[in-house]
């Protein structure tokens, strides 16, 4: 499996997974701990981030729950452009991930503000520009599952197969990037997005099988419903599932960890590194 990300020519070596540290720039995401709206929240939650191990920051600035409202990408774009000036201003080696499904807003961050990787929970569906932009600017790109939009992705749960139709998806699409000559493409099968409750854990227990897609895998788990439903607690109460399940997602093989809590989800890949140190001793 590739173990690298090319990010500004560099090769970011994946083989010891990374955290990217959640940064909502809206509010109304469904974690009220990850709203960050004031100048000072967003640099205080960024150096946050790194300060805690992170080694890349994914921005978004719309909420994907059901029940938000989806913004326009000239909505999104006034959330996002005030906030990537200063946190470029502040902090100009960081790694930036824009979480968006609109093209021109992608094209907009990585050739103006430098962000270096696009994370779109559409995987090109909303947008159809999407792929050929992609192709245009050249950064790794996060193809992730869902179905619909995030208003309507949770009346979309029937599969005739559900882990051969999500691995029927990412062959389509990947296919179709190659193509383009997008080859950074990072794989997310979309914990939460158009998935019942059982099947995210279906697709946890079968995460192995996306590998065979030769891409790092990113896994968002982070607080999300399958945890606080399944346990009827809330999100605010839902680290120590989230930690659980980040530690079954690396046993798997996951690359990226996409996490409310930073400083935890770097521990769980210390202590998961260590193990690993002696399996490879005891392969030798």
């Amino acid at each position: 499996m590739r173990k690298t990300i090319n990010i500004n020519g560099k090769l970011i070596d994946l083989s010891i997974p990374k955290v990217m540290g959640i940064l909502n720039v809206t509010p109304d995401s469904f974690y009220a701990g990850s709203r960050q709206v004031t100048e000072e929240m967003i640099l205080q939650r960024c150096r946050q981030i790194v300060a805690e191990g992170g080694a890349i920051i994914d921005i978004g600035a719309q909420s994907t729950a059901p029940a938000a409202t989806m913004l326009t990408a000239r909505e999104e774009r006034a959330r996002l452009i005030p906030a990537l000036k200063l946190i470029r201003r502040e902090l100009p080696d960081a790694i930036l991930s824009v979480d968006t499904f609109y093209a021109d807003v992608a094209k907009q961050v990585v050739e103006e503000h430098g962000v270096q990787i696009i994370n779109d929970i559409s995987g090109g569906q909303i947008d159809k520009r999407m792929f050929a932009v992609m192709a245009e600017i050249n950064v790794p790109y996060v193809l992730m599952h869902m179905r619909g939009t995030p208003q309507t992705m949770q009346q979309h749960t029937h599969y005739d197969h559900f882990i051969q139709d999500l691995l029927y998806y990412f062959s389509e699409k990947k296919s179709e990037l190659n193509s383009l000559g997008v080859n950074d493409v990072i794989i997310d099968p979309g914990f939460g997005f158009s998935k019942t409750l059982m099947q995210n854990y279906e697709m946890m227990a079968f995460l192995k099988y996306f590998h065979i897609f030769d891409e790092p895998i990113l896994v968002g788990v982070s607080r999300k419903s399958m945890i606080y439903k399944l346990l009827d607690i809330s999100p605010g109460e839902s680290l120590n599932g989230t930690t659980v399940l980040n530690t079954v997602a690396l046993l798997s093989g996951a690359s990226l960890l996409r996490v409310h809590d930073v400083r935890e989800a770097v521990e769980c890949i210390q202590i998961m590194a260590r193990i690993k140190e002696f399996d490879h001793q005891s392969a030798q």
